[in-house]
């Protein structure tokens, strides 16, 4: 069994889809030579008029019939190159369509359009020899192996008066199993090599794949981020609804018992008391821990209601100016909302500052948000270390959006903030 086994690997391997690549190769013959009549016609043409500068010119015909059957040799290819690797070749990026004579001349000096004609006219015919040269490696090997069928196929006198034929035909038939293990080997590297080519001129080029990448990156990226505020949001409106609620009606039901038991030991008073406020201290922190998730005012009202209730809540007086034709992506409000959130906490903190202003206005397609204050300045983006102003850039830049900081010692400190919010 293990002698089968290794005999089937041995002999069978180097067949397996031998015959199908083969015939892929074979097929490939006309696509590849399409172009060069009309190439030997554009050769005839120019010889002629260089040696009668008279003639009448047709030289741009070959090359307009080039660019007319190129397309459809594109198509053929591809189609031989599915059946050939087994799955689709990337189309390069083309310019939209349109009937006007611009869009034309766009297809016409696309670089998709001549890397095609390149391949057509270049790669095809450098092709098409080593496919004429693997196509004979299998016919001299099939005609070699079989080497002793032809000569019994001759009449008998030619065997009686040639003893030696036999000898020969030995080596002959030795030399065509050779070739016969060779040709799989060549039909492979031959199918490699035309993959390659029709990858490199047929399919994208190298910058439309990586702007391809980047756009499903950023693609891929938007979804992430709009993920995470729609999760940030379910939490919020299940803290709201659910913990918050249930702590609201835990703080009444002691205070209830607080006012309504009044026979109570003083001890027993005094846990009632304490479990009352740590309930509401409870309530409080998680009021700020929603707030800091996703506001439900910022969903509701937008920036300008949201802003301007962290405004009230701070120990100076801010200015908020809030200038929004119409309202801007979730996600973009919603960062724009914590970098001027944590912006202000930052300024209460560590500014010494006795007010501070908020601008936001839409430029075009460019969200502008600018916070100022009166401190003592010398806030460094570089020394954060990861985390305050750092972590507001890293935030920023998750929507590709521009963030700068000037706070020169002595004050003030100007952070502007630019998120795109292109529908």
């Amino acid at each position: 069994m293990q002698l089968t086994t290794w005999l089937q690997l041995v002999l069978g391997r180097p067949f397996r889809r031998a015959g199908h690549r083969t015939a892929l190769v074979a097929a490939g013959l006309p696509l590849h030579l399409a172009v060069v009549p009309l190439w030997l016609w554009l050769l005839g043409t120019m010889a002629a008029l260089v040696r009668a500068p008279g003639a009448v010119a047709v030289t741009p015909l070959p090359v307009l019939l080039t660019l007319v059957v190129t397309p459809l040799l594109t198509v053929g290819q591809r189609r031989r190159y599915r059946a050939l690797v087994g799955k689709d070749l990337p189309r390069p990026a083309v310019p939209g369509p349109g009937r006007n004579w611009k869009s034309a001349v766009r297809r016409l000096t696309g670089r998709a359009l001549w890397r095609q004609v390149c391949y057509h006219a270049v790669a095809g015919p450098l092709l098409a020899v080593l496919d004429l040269a693997v196509l004979a490696v299998w016919a001299a090997a099939l005609v070699a192996a079989s080497i002793y069928v032809w000569i019994w196929a001759l009449p008998p006198q030619w065997r009686v008066t040639d003893l030696g034929y036999t000898t020969q035909a030995a080596y002959i038939t030795a030399g065509g199993l050779a070739l016969l293990f060779l040709g799989p080997r060549l039909t492979g590297a031959l199918v490699r090599l035309e993959a390659r080519a029709a990858e490199v001129l047929l399919g994208p080029s190298r910058t439309e794949k990586l702007a391809r990448r980047v756009a499903d990156l950023a693609e891929s990226r938007a979804g992430v981020l709009d993920a995470a505020d729609a999760e940030r949001r379910r939490i919020e409106r299940d803290l709201h609804d659910g913990a918050q609620q249930r702590l609201v009606s835990l703080a009444v039901n002691l205070g209830l018992a607080r006012s309504t038991l009044g026979d109570l030991p003083e001890d027993a008073r005094k846990v009632i008391d304490e479990a009352h406020r740590e309930a509401k201290e409870a309530i409080a922190e998680l009021n700020n821990l929603v707030r800091g998730l996703h506001p439900a005012v910022l969903e509701d009202r937008g920036l300008d209601a949201a802003l301007s209730g962290v405004a009230a809540r701070l120990p100076i007086p801010v200015r908020v100016a809030v200038d929004l034709p119409q309202r801007p992506s979730p996600t973009v409000e919603a960062v724009a909302y914590f970098v001027i959130s944590e912006a202000l906490t930052n300024v209460v903190k560590h500014a010494q500052a006795t007010r501070a202003d908020v601008t936001v206005e839409r430029i075009g397609e460019t969200l502008l948000v600018v916070v100022a204050d009166d401190g003592a300045g010398g806030a460094d983006l570089a020394a954060a270390g990861g985390t305050g102003l750092a972590g507001l850039a890293k935030r920023v830049a998750s929507v590709d959006g521009t963030f700068s900081c000037r706070s020169p010692a002595g004050g003030p400190t100007l952070i502007t903030v630019e998120l795109p919010c292109a529908p």
